[in-house]
């Protein structure tokens, strides 16, 4: 235990030259919490029989609690797994548009609830509603922080305590649990169903509609698809039964695209414009999926319908702040300018031709002078278009220890996340951003010549 006397104690250690930088840095409290914890574990290390730490060891200690502490854990990554809209790594990247738009709103004051015009105060509504309302002909609309929180409002707005009509096939779960059957039971609307898992008819839903309801909801298979002996009619067959028993209906795109996917080689998608012109009374899809923007649950409708659901106390809790508005609206001017193809990353990967793919991942094996140029395929991701894909090139690397590669590649300054098949490490050039690329070609250079020089 005489090793314990061997310790410095705070005073002298906050004398370390190096402290003064710690300081400046990390403020005077948060590197004298770091002093006290390097001292508690080099005690418990003495205590179970180790030496005392020299000044370098107690200096390293403590930089490591400090970077730790300090260090985000929300930090950009590189995506090289050809997954276009992958929900772990933060879904659609933004236009530069947008991003320059959300700075200058974050970085100033703005005229989120404030009328020009008038100089009293405004609506945060009006600054996506008039565009949203230009693009898809919708009489009115609202945005809420997600998809999830807009079935939440407009079932809680239209049909809290009453029955809502819906087909088993369409009683989904999502990411993260969000199930329809719970969402409806929190928002105290009374679940309807109609049907069996594989076969809807309209005669199940005029069967229904004979009794009491305030609602009709059509959920979209975003994330899976039923095949076989199946059978389910489309929105405007639900639309009009419906309206025969003047029963609204909310069709819940969950993703939502603006742009007809077929037009690249994809199944193709129902439109956000499909939906307002078979009549839906309410439609609600996401900002950061497909439409390529930030996170945000779009609803946009008849007007009777959009002014109960603004007014319900609801739409507080659940409403977007000035960034996510700012952005969201950059990113809707991209669609009203003809432009999103052009300017969306989302669209711009998915849009990308098979032998452009095909030159880069060549591109990135003559620089680094390793690897095999495979064709493979890319995948939406997402919660959108389900099971679909798109041909790709990918430059594919064997090693005895992938894990290992894949957990250095994600321990680099610039992470980069890639996808394991077959043994094989695959790295998509679909996803990886332009900008990206410089630091992509060196991590990978620095990882595997490293790993060649026996580095563990």
């Amino acid at each position: 235990m005489n090793e314990l006397r061997n310790l410095p104690s705070v005073e002298k250690i906050i004398q370390y030259s190096e402290s003064e930088e710690w300081i400046s840095k990390f403020g005077r409290h948060q590197t004298l919490r770091a002093i006290r914890e390097t001292l508690d574990f080099f005690r418990s290390e003495i205590k179970s029989g180790k030496n005392a730490p020299d000044h370098l060891e107690i200096s390293n200690q403590i930089q490591k609690i400090l970077s730790d502490r300090f260090f985000p854990t929300l930090i950009p990554v590189i995506n090289a797994t050809g997954v276009v809209l992958h929900t772990n790594l933060g879904r659609a990247p933004l236009s530069h548009e947008t991003i320059r738009s959300m700075q200058s709103i974050g970085s100033n004051y703005s005229t989120l609830e404030f009328s020009l015009s008038t100089g009293k105060r405004g609506s945060r509504s009006v600054h996506t509603e008039e565009i949203l309302k230009q693009l898809t002909g919708a009489e009115a609309a609202i945005v809420v922080n997600n998809n999830a929180a807009a079935v939440l409002l407009v079932l809680s707005a239209l049909a809290k305590r009453k029955n809502v009509i819906i087909a088993r096939s369409q009683l989904i779960e999502i990411g993260g649990g969000f199930r329809i059957p719970d969402v409806m039971k929190q928002s105290g609307a009374k679940l309807k169903e109609v049907g069996t898992t594989n076969r809807v008819r309209v005669a199940d839903y005029e069967q229904a509609l004979q009794e009491s309801a305030a609602l009709v909801m059509r959920a979209h298979h975003s994330n899976f698809k039923i095949t076989g002996f199946t059978q389910e009619p489309n929105l405007r067959e639900i639309v009009e039964i419906s309206h025969q028993f003047g029963i609204p209906v909310m069709d819940d795109l969950g993703s939502g695209t603006f742009l007809d996917t077929s037009e690249f080689g994809l199944s193709r998608e129902p439109t956000i414009f499909d939906s307002i012109q078979a009549d839906a009374d309410i439609v609600s899809f996401s900002g950061d999926k497909l439409l390529g923007g930030p996170q945000a649950g779009i609803i946009i409708g008849k007007s009777v319908f959009i002014q109960k659901i603004k007014n319900h106390p609801l739409a507080r809790v659940i409403r977007p702040d000035k960034i996510c508005l700012a952005g969201l609206t950059a990113t809707l001017t991209h669609y009203l300018r003809n432009e999103a193809v052009e300017k969306i990353p989302v669209w711009q990967m998915i849009s990308r031709t098979s032998s452009s793919l095909e030159t880069q991942a060549k591109f990135w094996q003559q620089k680094l002078k390793f690897g095999e140029l495979l064709p493979s395929l890319s995948t939406i991701g997402g919660g959108s278009l389900p099971e679909e894909t798109l041909p790709t090139f990918v430059l594919a690397v064997e090693h005895p220890k992938p894990d290992l590669v894949m957990k250095k590649l994600r321990s680099l300054d610039n992470p980069i996340i890639a996808r394991l098949e077959d043994n094989k490490i695959l790295f998509d050039p679909r996803t990886v951003l332009p900008e990206q690329e410089t630091a992509f070609i060196l991590g990978l250079q620095k990882i595997f010549d490293g790993l060649n020089k026996g580095d563990k």
